[in-house]
């Protein structure tokens, strides 16, 4: 369909239902979507099932290309703003906003960020998403169902999830076709609006994969200077989490702040050679 399409990832964690896989295909290609990912399915071989192939339904090439992997964390590697879709309130957790909002912020996002890459993260059949699968996610987003029984299958979620998102990203060419028509017309010179100058590669957002190295290293830096202690860490690290993924980090500051840990970590070697 056009290239910001390409840039949406559907993430189904732990899949045990075929057929949810099938239709989970079949779903996100009517809506123009095609990158299906698998996040340690409960069946073997999930996408070759009888039942997987006969509910995709037209949509076999999606369930063929399915990418497989074994967390959610490798999955989100590429991604620049994840959302995760669930029903429960959490005490602790990312921004929420409801589909919607969601769809029209990934629409910017990918409209500002020429590598800006966006997934839709959806949980278990059973029990949904885990406040683990939700830290590696930037936002939280539900969808405002019937409040009196709100419970969606994952396919019938993510069909829907998959319909926001094709209604912000053609919205939003329909409004840059339409300012490029203004820019074009001779009758009117007043309206005409120069292009934007390309943004320096470090201020495009940093991706997931990025961004859980610059934890890691943050951990040891806090580790280092005994900010944290290791054998009691509280929900110190998850706070921080949702703290950097709130904050869109660009790879320029990523770059800044593994800076900041590496100064952390020598400092605190200086100053106490034994450790």
């Amino acid at each position: 369909m056009t290239s910001d399409f390409s840039r949406v990832r559907f993430i189904m964690t732990e899949p045990s239902h075929p057929g949810n896989v099938g239709s989970a295909a079949r779903a996100i290609k009517t809506m123009g979507f095609e990158d299906l990912v698998l996040v340690a399915p409960k069946t073997p071989e999930i996408t070759l099932q009888p039942e997987a192939i006969a509910l995709a339904s037209g949509a076999g090439d999606v369930l063929a290309q399915a990418q497989t992997f074994e967390n959610l964390k490798d999955a989100l590697a590429p991604v620049t703003l994840a959302f995760a879709l669930t029903a429960r309130e959490r005490d602790l957790g990312p921004p929420a906003c409801d589909i919607r909002e969601a769809a029209q912020m990934a629409q910017l996002h990918l409209s500002e960020h020429p590598e800006g890459r966006i997934a839709l993260v959806v949980g278990t059949e059973r029990s949904g998403l885990t406040n683990e699968h939700i830290e590696l996610c930037h936002r939280v987003c539900h969808i405002p169902a019937n409040p009196a029984y709100s419970s969606l299958n994952v396919s019938q979620a993510m069909q829907l999830g998959a319909w926001e998102l094709r209604y912000a990203l053609l919205q939003g060419i329909a409004s840059l076709g339409s300012s490029e028509e203004t820019t074009a017309s001779p009758r009117l010179p007043s309206l005409i609006v120069p292009k934007p100058p390309a943004k320096h590669p470090g201020s495009q957002p940093a991706s997931g994969e990025a961004v859980q190295a610059l934890l890691a290293h943050w951990q040891e830096a806090l580790e280092a200077v005994r900010f944290l202690d290791p054998e009691h860490p509280k929900k110190l690290m998850p706070r921080m989490r949702h703290l950097f993924n709130r904050s869109d980090l660009s790879k320029d500051e990523v770059d800044m702040l593994r800076g900041v840990c590496t100064a952390m970590i020598a400092t605190a070697r200086k100053n106490n050679p034994s450790t």
